[in-house]
């Protein structure tokens, strides 16, 4: 696989260096004189085995040398460049594992005190490889998976010409003995180094005899270093397939209109046809009952966090309003001047202490690390959606006996995307579990030191304050009818206040909501049409911004997942999610009630009929004391602000408009209750003919 981690085996750790080059050409005298004898072969040989050994270690600990150079001595000195370099220190990511490997193995030589010329040195230098290779993968593979971030992020550098001088500068300056000129000098050694390793024990074991006691050992050593970087080559595949899919994209309508060719269009056909074909059971659909079952215990577990972070933003946002309450500047009714002193000194402490502090812990404990998990499952669940498209296609030429370039590729991107989920994600879900409950402990700890925090408050002022010298039973009894008489007060005081304030929330229709009913209506049935008691703002997927007032058709009374708070909603175009409890249901007013007998209708000057509106009444009464306003139809009330009529019924008309001066609507008295009733729903009779019998 071409990339960074194949890349040639560079001597960038060792050029210039004149040892280094000493050694080189004392190999190629070696090579060019002639052999004479087994004896002087055998002694060309050793000597060829000391020197690339002596290559090995020496190149290692120059490779160490020039790494910890750059790590602090560049990289402290770049930290003090005003302004300071964004993201620097994306730059050195994993380059302290590789540090540290690297001075372990070199340590573990070092130990032993051998010589490369001692015997046992070259069985010592494979036992300690052999040992660090599972943590030297673990370092090299999360270093190369990062590599490109480091040269993207040099090449911003670049783009600034005077920024770019003054790093030079400093590299320079840090560095003299090497002629370095960027960063990417250093940070791709490590690329380097890892591809190096094979090459330099196969060129050891291949001057090494196989008679030798460590030919066995190095043989394998070697083995492992080739199988060491094709676990690390696959890692960065599937890293960067990982990285190109997970990502989530934000695009208009007019990007996705761009990216339309013949060639989407026939995939994505091709997934549609494939997916309905599944679904219809014409065609069936590859399991795979681990991947289903993780897959599950996922979204599960997304649900979980989902909730509980939006259980702790509604908890945070309750707490900050009671902080905002300030009781204690007003004057109390409490009886006696001592229990209000205290209560207002209780209050003053939870607001400026107690509570304050439990937020702020709330806040780092929980709510951050909430947000910042719940923002790292976008990545598995794109990887989870993007399998299914490549599924699709996966199944459409898994059954060919042979695959062009383009399918082979196809089929290669979903094994990996495969394999990388079932690889990643069982620890994803382990450690987000982990997460989930370490978070739920720190919840119920805080409110456990917030319980012991109010007790020792409390216990200060039980004797002082009313009812404190009850049983614990009595106590609580008292304090839960407190508080649902106060809640019963306050709801009435609410129902007041929304009584005396603006008409009705069921306003005439205007002309596009008249339609958008009668759409409704047709599809739906009247049953179905509910209207918004407030307005609505959309925050979650496939959620619906409506103003109040507006009409909409329930579908379904909850969401995907059950929740009952969320209702499906048709509004008349688009569908989507409001919440259930800004919907009341909509009982219609008829548009064009039937003929009343008791309507005065007259003659107009064309000779025809004509039918007094409420306005003309209202003229006529006030100047004609002979008649009377009366109900022309029945009309149920559908909220406080109206009041039901019956036929014929006398009514007492008080404003004959709603507070927003609308004539549709008048404000009336009827049987000693007022309220609004529809305009049109009144007419005019003479007294004369007002019926006598009493309205039940």
């Amino acid at each position: 696989r071409a990339g960074p981690s194949r890349l040639n085996t560079s001597t960038a750790d060792t050029e210039g260096d004149p040892t280094y080059l000493s050694l080189l050409s004392e190999v190629s005298v070696l090579v060019e004189e002639p052999a004479e004898d087994a004896s002087e072969k055998a002694e060309r040989e050793a000597q060829r085995q000391l020197l690339a050994t002596e290559e090995l270690v020496y190149t290692e600990r120059n490779y160490l040398r020039l790494l910890q150079v750059c790590t602090c001595t560049i990289r402290s000195n770049l930290q003090k460049l005003q302004p300071q370099l964004t993201n620097l220190d994306s730059m050195f990511l994993y380059i302290e594992e590789v540090i540290d490997v690297s001075g372990r193995l070199l340590n573990l030589l070092d130990q032993k005190q051998l010589t490369p010329h001692d015997p046992l040195f070259l069985e010592t230098l494979c036992d300690a490889f052999l040992s660090l290779s599972t943590d030297m993968e673990s370092a090299y593979k999360e270093y190369l998976a990062n590599y490109n971030t480091v040269t993207a992020l040099e090449n911003s550098y670049k783009q600034k010409d005077a920024l770019w001088t003054e790093i030079v500068k400093v590299i320079k300056s840090s560095a003299p003995d090497v002629n370095a000129t960027s960063l990417s000098f250093f940070l791709v050694m490590p690329v380097q180094r890892i591809a190096r390793y094979p090459l330099l024990l196969q060129t050891v074991m291949k001057h090494t005899e196989p008679g030798h006691p460590a030919y066995s050992l190095l043989e394998q050593t070697a083995r492992t270093a080739i199988a060491l970087n094709c676990r690390i080559n696959e890692y960065k595949r599937f890293r960067e397939v990982a990285d190109k899919y997970k990502k989530t994209e934000t695009l208009t309508i007019r990007d996705k209109m761009n990216r339309l060719n013949s060639h989407s269009i026939a995939k994505k056909t091709a997934r549609l046809s494939q997916f309905i074909k599944h679904e219809t059971g014409i065609a069936p659909k590859l399991v795979d009952e681990e991947f289903d079952a993780l897959e599950g215990f996922f979204y599960l577990l997304e649900n979980g966090i989902t909730v509980l972070h939006e259980n702790v933003a509604t908890y945070l946002d309750h707490l900050q309003r009671f902080l905002s309450c300030r009781p204690e500047e007003f004057d109390l009714d409490m009886d006696g001047e001592e229990p209000a002193i205290y209560y207002k000194e209780i209050i003053t402490a939870l607001r400026q202490w107690i509570l304050p502090t439990c937020e702020k812990r709330m806040r780092t404990l929980v709510h951050k690390p909430l947000c910042a998990l719940r923002e790292l499952l976008a990545g598995p669940r794109n990887l989870i959606s993007k399998r299914l498209d490549k599924l699709l296609d996966y199944e459409l030429i898994e059954e060919k006996p042979s695959l062009s370039y383009d399918e082979q590729a196809v089929a290669n991107t979903y094994k990996t995307i495969n394999t990388l989920l079932l690889n990643e994600l069982p620890q994803f879900n382990s450690l987000a579990l982990t997460l989930l409950w370490g978070m739920l402990g720190a919840f119920s700890c805080l409110h456990k030191d917030l319980a012991a925090d109010m007790e020792q408050l409390f216990q200060g002022f039980t004797q002082q304050l009313p009812h404190g010298s009850l049983e614990p039973n009595a106590f609580w009894e008292w304090a839960e009818c407190s508080v649902l008489e106060g809640a019963r007060r306050l709801e009435s005081l609410c129902w007041n206040v929304k009584d005396q304030l603006n008409a009705p929330i069921v306003q005439p229709l205007s002309p596009g909501s008249q339609r958008r009913l009668k759409v409704l209506t047709d599809k739906h049935g009247s049953g179905k049409i509910y209207q918004l008691t407030g307005h609505v703002v959309g925050t979650r997927d496939l959620d619906l911004s409506l103003n109040r007032g507006e009409l909409v058709a329930i579908i379904r009374e909850m969401d995907t997942r059950g929740d009952k708070r969320r209702w499906l909603v048709d509004a008349g175009g688009p569908r989507g999610y409001v919440p259930s409890s800004k919907l009341v249901s909509y009982h219609q007013v008829t548009m064009d009630p039937p003929p009343s007998p008791h309507l005065i209708t007259t003659m107009d000057q064309a000779g025809g009929v004509r039918r007094h509106s409420s306005l003309f009444a209202l003229s006529v009464l006030t100047s004609a004391a002979s008649l009377q306003v009366v109900a022309g139809y029945d009309f149920m009330a559908r909220s406080s602000h109206e009041v039901s009529l019956r036929a014929g019924e006398p009514i007492r008309v008080l404003e004959p408009h709603d507070k927003k001066g609308s004539c549709d609507w008048s404000l009336v008295e009827v049987r000693g209750q007022r309220g609004y009733v529809p305009s049109n729903y009144l007419t005019v009779m003479p007294t004369s003919t007002m019926p006598t019998a009493p309205y039940r």
